[in-house]
């Protein structure tokens, strides 16, 4: 099978599309084109996966079709931004039909479940890699940035933390318990926060994903803004299984291990009293930033300039 044939098989509606949103032209043509709104501003952010560093060898092509959407979104969810369409850039060691069916499968389930549109993309022979361009529109000056933080703003997590880091323990289970399927499937299926964009952009003075552990995004966001903090382990979101599962370690797992796509808001404390109880129910006040320097987890310093805290594309494998 040549490239355009896969192109065509794969990642072509057979229906055609029609203009929708602020794409214009999507794929099969040299560029795609794209619209931006008056008064909105453009939101983008590029990611690479590849093959044992982002992802286990040999891992299913339905959920790797799922995840690296999911994970390339998170980033918009960020900063406050509605999706709009993505890029793909898909590098093979050879054309495999099944695993691309599979693929394919999983990234337009993806894609109809965020609200994307593909617009275009590349293909390539290589090692197995993926880049993923999101595009996203947010209100003109709307974005929230990770160096927007203050000292005695509210460090909040959504969700739960963990499950997805401990998920990498039982990949390889052949029997795996209810709990482990749980966990694992925080792995497999993590859904970005975009339901929280509105909030965010709305009350939050700073944000980010947690791709790479809490300890090291939030790392991000202190010394964005030059600012400080103080987290309580007590207050750290864990799933019922999770715990079961990892008992007194399961507090390091939500602190360092990372494919969370949760996220970590500093709420200004007159935007959290105001903000919806609904949306604050989504939330987990864990800490508080201050003037100081550094992250300090139950009065001690975690050391962030002297050693990794979370998950480093340099230093792991999956």
């Amino acid at each position: 099978m040549g490239e355009f044939e896969l192109i065509r098989r794969y990642f072509l509606s057979p229906a055609g599309r029609q203009e929708s949103g602020s794409l214009i032209l999507g794929p099969g043509d040299d560029c795609a084109i794209q619209r931006i709104p008056p008064g909105r501003d453009l939101v983008f952010s590029v990611d690479a996966f590849v093959e044992g560093v982002h992802f286990p060898r040999n891992y299913r092509s339905d959920y790797l079709g799922w995840r690296v959407l999911a994970a390339a979104a998170s980033d918009l969810a960020a900063m406050g931004a509605d999706p709009e369409c993505f890029t793909l850039a898909l590098t093979l060691p050879s054309v495999d039909e099944q695993w691309l069916e599979g693929f394919s499968t999983g990234l337009r389930s993806a894609s109809g479940a965020f609200g994307f549109e593909l617009a275009g993309g590349d293909t390539t022979s290589g090692p197995l890699t993926l880049s993923l361009q999101v595009h996203g529109t947010v209100e003109q000056g709307s974005a929230v940035r990770r160096s927007g933080a203050h000292p005695g703003d509210l460090i909040a997590v959504s969700g739960t933390l963990g499950n997805a880091g401990a998920a990498l323990d039982y990949l390889a289970e052949p029997e795996p318990c209810a709990d482990m399927l749980a966990v694992m499937e925080h792995y497999h299926r993590p859904w970005p926060r975009l339901d929280l964009a509105v909030a965010v952009r709305q009350y939050a003075s700073a944000a980010i994903d947690i791709s790479d552990g809490l300890l090291a995004d939030l790392g991000h966001i202190l010394a964005a803004s030059r600012v400080g903090a103080r987290v309580e382990r007590a207050r750290l979101p864990l799933s019922s299984a999770l715990s079961r599962l990892k008992g007194d370690k399961a507090v390091d797992y939500a602190l360092r291990s990372g494919d969370d796509y949760e996220l970590c808001v500093c709420f200004p404390p007159n935007s959290w009293e105001r903000a919806p109880e609904p949306l604050k129910s989504q939330f987990t006040v864990i800490g508080v930033v201050d003037a100081g320097s550094g992250l300090y987890l139950d009065d001690v310093d975690c050391g962030l300039e002297a050693a990794p805290a979370g998950y480093d594309h340099f230093r792991s494998e999956r």
